[in-house]
């Protein structure tokens, strides 16, 4: 069998079954891409920390501008394709006929804007993140340790750029980004989910967190924690699914909280493998 057989084969597969992304605009935002300027967000939010670079007090207003419109250019055009591709997939030639390419592009710059424009507010929220796992880990040495070696940290900083994203109507791409650290990290968090501030995850492999879970502020989570749904069922996509956790709560190695309806109340540890379907009141332990 020669090789433009191999090649025929192939192609005709590509025909029946499809699943192949070209480079047209309707097609679907690149993975490659994404995770590409998903770095450079990253080295915005930590210069120097991410890649190999020299910044220095002459320098960084340079380099800082050039990342910048490296950014926008590259999360425009493949926001701009999850956009049209998601238009085409939903059918609605209503809605297809009124957002043209021109007005993808648009609204997709706009976006790309936005999101460098929180830049400074996403840094500031990660500034505390990084101070809570500094505080909650008396194997951290220095902030700059955390920064550059713990996957916890890592995680959130994804999670605070997709979630933005994601609360921004911006469709594929978020979720793109939260499951190439999940692949990193072990630690896989939906862009959907709302977190508040000082979150700490420690160690971290094997955590889950669902799309409509709620975070409140200085919350700790250990490795293996589940934050899940008592239901998977399809139908059930548009509903509250997964728990709430308020403030000041620690939920330690291997414990599992499901369903949209339970609580944890403020102040509360949850030990260490235990099983959660229902609400605890505040200032509560709960252990096997």
């Amino acid at each position: 069998m020669n090789i433009d057989t191999l090649v025929d084969g192939i192609l005709k597969s590509y025909d029946e079954y499809g699943l192949v992304n070209r480079n047209e605009a309707e097609n679907f935002p690149n993975r490659q891409n994404v995770v590409s300027v998903l770095t450079d967000i990253q080295s915005l939010i930590f210069p120097g920390f991410r890649i190999a670079e020299d910044i220095d007090a002459v320098n960084i207003r340079y380099v800082t501008g050039q990342r910048v419109n490296n950014i926008i250019a590259k999360l425009t055009k493949e926001i701009q394709k999850a956009f049209i591709y998601t238009l085409i997939q939903t059918k609605n030639k209503e809605n297809t006929n009124n957002f043209t390419d021109s007005h993808c592009f648009k609204l997709a710059e706009q976006t790309s804007i936005a999101l460098v424009e929180e830049i400074p507010e996403i840094r500031r929220k990660i500034q505390l993140d990084t101070k809570a796992a500094f505080a909650g880990d008396p194997a951290a040495k220095s902030l700059e340790e955390i920064i550059l070696s713990y996957p916890g940290l890592e995680a959130i900083v994804v999670h605070r750029i997709a979630h933005f994203l994601y609360t921004n109507g911006v469709p594929v791409i978020p979720r793109i980004m939260s499951e190439h650290v999940h692949g990193k990290t072990g630690i896989d968090i939906h862009p959907g989910a709302k977190i508040g501030e000082s979150f700490f995850i420690d160690h971290g492999t094997g955590v889950v967190i669902g799309e409509t879970c709620v975070i409140g502020n200085n919350v700790k989570v250990y490795q293996g924690v589940t934050l899940g749904a008592l239901s998977v069922k399809k139908n059930l996509q548009d509903k509250k699914r997964h728990p709430t956790i308020e403030d000041n709560v620690t939920i330690y190695a291997g414990a599992t909280i499901l369903g949209g309806e339970t609580i944890i109340g403020k102040n509360s540890t949850i030990g260490g493998n235990t099983w959660v379907t229902k609400s605890v009141p505040e200032n509560t332990v709960v252990t096997i």
